[in-house]
């Protein structure tokens, strides 16, 4: 640094000489100019020439675009005109990928969002800083200058000052943006996490460029165009994310996108904001909130949802309850991707929620339409536009985000993604799920309308998602199972109260009920319409404390007056509540699954005709078998969690109960008999010969065996059984199923055959072993696997040990009895292979009880 000053000391010293002595040619002035510049930017802009006559920076040949800033395109450089007035001001910065290369995702997907304002700098710069809301305090409070000094935003990028508006009037600053937004600033462009998951390096500056900048009122469009020097692949990627191995990257070393950042005013004063309620699913949006007047340091966690608000000429009527317009609708565009004999459903599914927002007193609230193809002024990037995106993708999913502000939770824009491949979920529900009563499932294509019924439902799901809402898992198991099979009743209300359930098809319906669609597709429902009214009607209340108390009192009428408006979930944390389910129908999972069974039952011989097309390699029908296997452990797991389950009901300190209660001990010992019914006594019906012939090699996983030992795995934790303890201390052994009683209802049912005395077949001779592994390794921690939690159908491992509680002497006390019932049974066994198995066991369990003997 010392010697670069010296330079540029002896440069101006030499300059100033020569201006003396003798005039220099105007090339050699334009030269060293150029070289000082160029110092300049080497010492990071400290040196500015100050700001230049407006007619010499925006010349006669610029191009101008007016709107949030003024945009100038002087030749191959972009400038912005920024206002004095939005100095400080805060703009969202949404950055979306237009287009990318195979594998890093779709155009449309959002690569980055983050909170910026400009302000003025010394030295004739203007600073662009990143805002990261953690902490606040009203400016007016002395505690504000605490969280202030505490509080410092980043500056992410400085601008020298080009030259002054040239309205003196309206000050304001130009600034050259061109090579900000042609270069790798985080801000405005992709963010850290995507780079290293896709091994990006820096950006090749000869072919990155910006396409275009457009502008208007409250926002500022601009494309470009980003190569990235990449490392291949060989980076960590979870499932269903895109591969960090970019063939692009792969075949070249450089990766090329397109991207569009909008720029989005967010309103000088925010929304008022809702505070949450757990009571009520909202997404939510949350801050530390400082006050002199305070004794505690308060969390604010507020709803995020759109800014609905009335006319104002109407806003008397609408706070009397009275229906009225809202003073700007949401509009929903379809993509012009979308197959066109698609857009309607996916319309109608939009189009579904103006019911709910009537119990908000809004009408014409929401509308879908499809996209103005002929219109040049639009772009579906354009952060003013919510737009249903589709992706021609493999992938089975769709989402429905939003983009809200985080001071106040509003919402200013949402995307929905929409995978064509959805199509392929939907179908494999649907058939699995009410074949046995719906003939139009039996079929690998379903017709039209079918499969737009389907398409609708999903559009109205994820865009409940894209209105604040949260999964509502909870939602049923408010309905008694018995009412599922009520034609009248189910058609009339749904299977479920809410479309934010991950409730899929009354798959309860049994034949001879002769259930309608209208009884077997989920719908916007109960909940649904009043968890729109709470996020969108008045609530009176002159300060926010005053409208939580107001919200309270609605809420507890509501769920008097309708328990179907129950909301729950274990996004939440609580993953042993059984009745916050995915996938689950009804108030009793015994009952729901016993139904569930039965049709899988009469749907499995059917399937092989059924899946039938031309040429098909039996990949129909392994597909399918393999999806009506996973139906049947999704039924499993929804009885398995009755066991230990712990009820989660949220109440404000007015409401009569308590929070935490166990799962009836009646329950929780019925699950354990189902289990050992349905799955621990092989299921045969299964083990479709004709089927398993076709799509099974024998040298591959039984899907049987995987299921069975799935289903011990889950129900024989640790976590488990500590809880199912605590519980006892908790609520007394009369209520509580504890330990000891779980594992002598499952080693009852796995091993019959030591007092029936027949055969143990191959199945049962694998979850003896496994059900003995599983006590050894409680017993002794080291001595195998370590203990696990269950999760969904999932089994996770654990890094501790059960050591400490009461779990290794029930565990050996088990084994104990067990190894005592083996020994008894082994001279009375005639099949050799059982009597061998049996031997073999209760030498293992020996091992167990004495390591070193």
């Amino acid at each position: 640094m010392r010697k670069l000053m010296l330079f540029l000391a002896l440069t101006i010293s030499i300059y100033s000489i020569a201006q003396k002595k003798l005039p220099l040619p105007d090339s050699t002035k334009a030269k060293m100019m150029s070289s000082m510049k160029d110092l300049s930017a080497m010492l990071g802009g400290k040196l500015s020439e100050g700001p230049k006559p407006y007619k010499e920076v925006i010349t006669d040949k610029a191009i101008t675009k007016k709107g949030l800033f003024t945009v100038h395109k002087v030749e191959d450089k972009y400038y912005f005109d920024i206002p004095d007035s939005i100095l400080g001001r805060e703009i969202l910065a949404v950055v979306r990928f237009a287009k990318v290369p195979t594998g890093a995702g779709y155009g449309g997907e959002m690569a980055n969002q983050n909170t910026l304002t400009f302000e003025k700098g010394p030295n004739n710069a203007i600073f662009l800083r990143v805002i990261t809301l953690v902490n606040t305090a009203d400016s007016s409070q002395t505690i504000y200058k605490a969280v202030a000094n505490s509080n410092v935003n980043s500056i992410a990028y400085a601008f020298s000052i080009a030259a002054k508006g040239k309205d003196s009037l309206n000050p304001s600053s130009i600034i050259e943006v061109t090579e900000f937004f042609k270069g790798d600033n985080q801000p405005v462009s992709i963010n850290s996490n995507a780079k290293k998951r896709y091994s990006f390096g820096g950006v090749a500056s000869d072919r990155s460029y910006i396409e275009s900048i457009n502008t208007y009122d409250i926002n500022t469009e601009i494309r470009s165009i980003k190569t990235y020097n990449t490392f291949g692949g060989g980076g960590f990627s979870l499932p269903g994310m895109p591969s960090s191995s970019l063939p692009a990257g792969n075949a070249s070393g450089y990766v090329t996108l397109e991207l569009n950042t909008s720029l989005l005013l967010l309103p000088k004063v925010p929304m008022a904001k809702r505070l949450a309620d757990k009571r009520v699913g909202y997404f939510t949006e949350d801050y530390t909130q400082y006050g002199d007047d305070q004794q505690h340091v308060e969390t604010k966690e507020f709803a995020t949802r759109w800014r609905m608000e009335p006319k104002e000429e109407d806003r008397e009527k609408w706070m009397k309850g009275e229906l009225v317009e809202p003073k700007k609708p949401l509009v929903y565009y379809i993509d012009p991707a979308t197959p066109k004999q698609w857009r309607p459903y996916l319309i109608a599914g939009i189009n579904d929620w103006q019911k709910a927002f009537e119990e908000a007193g809004f009408k014409n609230a929401i509308v879908g339409k499809e996209w103005p193809e002929h219109d040049t002024t639009m772009s579906m990037e354009d952060a003013r536009f919510s737009v249903l995106r589709y992706f021609a993708s493999d992938i089975e999913n769709a989402y429905g985000p939003n983009v809200h502000d985080p001071r106040s939770g509003e919402i200013v824009e949402s995307h929905i993604g929409w995978y064509h491949n959805v199509m392929k979920l939907v179908h494999d529900w649907y058939m699995i799920q009410t074949a046995a009563v719906d003939p139009r499932a039996r079929k690998m294509k379903f017709d039209e309308s079918l499969m737009g019924d389907l398409i609708r439902f999903v559009s109205s799901h994820e865009v409940g998602h894209t209105l604040g809402l949260a999964h509502n898992m909870g939602s049923s198991s408010r309905t008694p199972v018995e009412k599922l099979r009520d034609k009248k009743w189910v058609e009339a209300h749904g299977h479920t109260a809410s479309i934010m359930d991950y409730a899929r098809f009354n798959y309860v319906a049994q034949p001879e009920d002769s259930i309608t669609k209208a009884g077997l597709y989920p719908r916007i429902g109960d909940y649904d319409h009043w968890a729109i009214k709470w996020g969108y009607s008045y609530i009176k209340g002159a300060t926010e404390e005053d409208q939580k108390k107001e919200s309270n009192k609605m809420i507890i009428a509501a769920l008097k007056e309708n328990p179907r408006r129950w909301f729950g979930t274990y996004e939440n944390g609580n993953v042993s509540d059984p009745r916050t389910q995915s996938e689950d129908l009804g108030d009793n999972a015994i009952k729901a699954s016993e139904y569930g069974i039965k049709n899988l039952q009469r749907i499995l011989p059917n399937l092989p005709q059924w899946t039938k097309e031309e040429a098909d390699m039996n990949d129909n029908l392994s597909d399918l078998y393999t999806q009506l296997v996973l139906q049947f452990r999704r039924y499993i797991g929804h009885v398995s969690r009755n066991v230990g389950g712990v009820y989660e009901t949220s109440k404000s300190v007015e409401e009569p109960g308590a929070v935490y209660e166990i799962t009836p001990k009646a329950i929780q010992k019925d699950a354990v008999a189902f289990i050992n019914k349905q799955v621990f006594a092989t299921p045969h019906w299964l083990l479709e010969k004709d089927i398993l012939e076709r799509i099974n090699s024998p040298v591959s996983a039984n899907p049987v065996a995987t299921l069975q030992e799935t289903a011990l795995a889950n129900l024989i934790t640790t976590d488990r059984m500590v809880r199912m303890q605590n519980c006892v201390e908790r609520f007394g052994a009369d209520k509580a199923y504890n330990a000891i009683e779980l594992l002598t209802d499952v080693q009852g049912g796995l091993f019959t055959e030591l007092v029936s005395k027949k055969a143990i077949d191959i199945y049962r001779r694998l979850l003896q072993k496994s059900y003995v592994d599983k006590l050894a390794v409680i017993i002794n921690p080291n001595s195998g696997a370590s203990p696990s939690i269950s999760f969904q159908g999932l089994t996770f491992n654990l890094g501790s040990d059960a050591s400490r509680s009461d779990l290794p002497a029930i565990a050996r006390g088990q084994l104990q009895q067990l190894r005592s019932q083996i020994i008894a049974s082994i001279p009375l066994t005639t099949d050799k292979l059982s009597k061998l198995h049996l031997q073999d066991l209760q030498e293992k369990i020996k091992r167990t009880l004495d390591p070193k003997g």
